[in-house]
């Protein structure tokens, strides 16, 4: 960690540097500002550590003289420096952790009905309300981009947009396969039903992270469907987008115009494309490993709602709340602070290494 340490710091006596001799170039200047305040803290905070470590060492060297009351005095100096020291330590381990920079971003949430029918229809939509209630206790909005009911009150499939700051940071390890066992209300025997539901969470995507040649898709409209009378569109004013090298569709109703859906539809496309694409460079972290969706096949499971029991279990963190009715009103920071803690954790791992 020293030598890392030490490469910041030098890596910020160079920038100072580099803002004398700028001039007028502002483009630079903004970019070296910008760099070098995101390093001060770092900096301060690693002199004051390699301070603390000569310190130790001054103290220490105290103990091989013949004098016990200077002895005396020296250990009780060194309790108050290693214990200053191992302060530090975990707060540029923390500092050093790599941030992932999508953290701060608006999220697009996809609930799809895996398998076991109605049920995981109903299910799904127990799902979204779930996140709903959670954007809310956020203080986040909450916008929907295309939604599909079963008409039995659940949904086959959900887009969703939560905007807020740290939305993706604190939805990020949501994505993954949800399975539920209960019984349902129309279950004559009282059998317990097993059904599953996937969740994607992706981050909003900049128009200039990722481009789409137009050759790549084909943009088809129609008339969005509606329960009848005056909510019915008379224009075709939904849109459908095929990526044609992924063979990825994406269809947006919800807005009234069909440029709106057209905006709405690229930006749920890239963000997919761009998740696709921060997959593959990070394939072999675990992060990136619970981002997988899976196919919603009911062994692929990040998370189990067991009604009988009243019982929520993350099966990544093997944590378990008997709070069901609660964790469906969206009280869920107990799962998500874990898996953040697991995270930084896993990455604290590879700083040390």
């Amino acid at each position: 960690m020293l030598e890392k340490l030490t490469g910041i710091i030098e890596r910020f006596e160079e920038i100072e540097s580099q803002l004398t001799a700028v001039g007028d170039d502002y483009t630079t200047a903004i970019e070296l500002s910008k760099e070098r305040s995101e390093l001060e803290p770092v900096v301060k905070l690693s002199l004051d550590y390699k301070e603390t470590l000569e310190k130790i060492q001054e103290t220490e060297s105290l103990f091989e003289l013949d004098d016990e009351e200077m002895r005396a005095m020296a250990e009780t100096e060194l309790e108050s420096l290693r214990a200053k020291r191992d302060q530090l330590e975990n707060k540029l381990k923390s500092m050093l952790v790599p941030k992932d920079p999508r953290d701060q971003r608006n999220v697009i949430m996809e609930i799809r009905a895996g398998t076991g029918g109605d049920e995981a229809g109903l299910f799904a939509a127990d799902l979204f309300r779930m996140y709903s209630y959670y954007a809310e206790r956020q203080n986040w909005k909450t916008e929907i981009l295309s939604l599909h009911e079963t008409g039995i009150g659940g949904l086959k499939e959900v887009s969703f947009m939560i905007k807020g700051k740290g939305a993706y940071s604190r939805l990020k390890f949501e994505s993954g396969v949800h399975r539920v066992q209960r019984v349902p209300e129309t279950e004559s025997q009282g059998r317990i039903h097993t059904s599953t539901i996937t969740v994607a969470v992706l981050a909003e995507v900049d128009d200039v992270e990722i481009d789409i040649p137009e050759s790549d898709i084909s943009i088809d409209v129609y008339k969005s469907a509606g329960a009848g009378g005056q909510s019915v569109q008379k224009n075709s004013t939904a849109v459908r987008i095929t990526h044609h090298p992924s063979g990825m569709v994406v269809a947006c109703q919800d807005e009234r115009s069909q440029l709106q859906n057209k905006m709405r539809a690229m930006s749920i496309l890239k963000a997919r494309l761009y998740e696709i694409e921060e997959r593959k460079k990070h394939e072999e972290e675990a992060a990136t490993r619970r981002s997988q969706v899976g196919s919603g096949e009911r062994s692929e499971k990040i998370r189990t709602y067991n009604f009988p029991q009243n019982r929520v279990t993350d099966h990544r963190i093997n944590l378990s709340s008997y709070n069901l009715n609660g964790v469906l009103d969206g009280d869920i920071d107990e799962f998500i602070d874990e898996l953040t803690l697991v995270d930084e954790s896993e990455k604290l791992a590879l700083v040390e290494e």
